[in-house]
């Protein structure tokens, strides 16, 4: 069965309340860049136990738009690969090596995935990203020109060259760090373009490794107009839009799980266990 059946576009425009044109444009762009990430949480209880989700489009579409669920990465941004063909946009899928505190981009596997899209009538594509679980994220997409600051949605990002031993460019994401009043590497990508098998692997690995950060500690994030909230474990922090940080220890599980369906719109896995340590 083809992605195109598997996947319900009025259904999807609907979760996430957009409104707007169904045209491939810009707008139309950044409309739903920023009206998925607005209503889709971040989330990885899937992963918290050892399960490493399904990307076929009809699982996301149940889980992600019908369900009271989220995703991570993978999830996000293959559901939103298919909005942006259902709607007329070219797109390539990337992979990407996380290097949020990393001492050097190689020090990172390649394990995050970003989307390319392509605008008819525009020479330049655009970097999307509805799935990176992070203050640091894109609100809206941003084109591919390097050295350049993009503000969307309240958010400054801006893509630099990185020197590499490979034979295509090194993009690498920087988001500004208000605090700091200083640029911050957030992951580092090529142009190669990939296919769902690779991801198969990945996501695998992902979901299921004791390795993985996602299977070691909940995390789950949401973003709203007026605020960043997200749940590392036992810390919830909140970042409002001028920039002021709150943080505050969850005290057990049953707050745990009324913040989850209270505050980020998930209903855990009945019998889960989200506090792992």
């Amino acid at each position: 069965m083809s992605d195109s059946v598997q996947f319900d576009l009025d259904v999807y425009l609907r979760r996430i309340g957009w409104e707007g044109e169904r045209r491939a444009d810009a707008a139309t762009l950044r409309g739903v860049h920023l009206a998925h990430l607005r209503a889709l949480p971040f989330e990885n209880l899937d992963a918290l136990r050892r399960q490493a989700p399904s990307l076929d489009p009809a699982d996301l579409m149940a889980k992600l738009v019908r369900g009271r669920r989220g995703g991570y990465c993978y999830e996000h941004n293959t559901l939103f690969a298919c909005a942006l063909r259902a709607l007329g946009f070219r797109v390539t899928l990337l992979v990407a090596r996380v290097v949020v505190g990393a001492d050097s981009i190689a020090s990172r596997p390649r394990t995050h995935m970003a989307l390319l899209a392509e605008v008819p009538g525009e020479a330049r594509p655009y970097l999307a990203d509805v799935g990176f679980g992070a203050i640091g994220s894109l609100l809206e997409p941003m084109p591919l020109v390097a050295d350049t600051e993009f503000t969307g949605a309240g958010r400054r990002h801006r893509l630099v060259h990185a020197p590499h031993d490979g034979p295509l460019e090194m993009w690498v994401l920087e988001a500004h760090d208000r605090a700091k009043d200083d640029w911050t590497a957030q992951y580092a990508f090529t142009l190669e373009p990939f296919e769902k098998p690779d991801f198969d692997v990945v996501n695998w690995y992902v979901g299921t490794s004791p390795r993985s950060p996602f299977t070691r500690r909940v995390y789950v994030q949401n973003v709203s107009a007026d605020r960043h909230l997200l749940l590392d474990g036992r810390l919830l922090t909140e970042t409002r839009a001028d920039g002021t940080v709150t943080e505050r220890e969850v005290t057990g599980e049953a707050e745990a799980h009324r913040l989850l369906e209270e505050e980020f719109g998930i209903t855990a896995p009945e019998g889960m266990t989200l506090l792992t340590d």
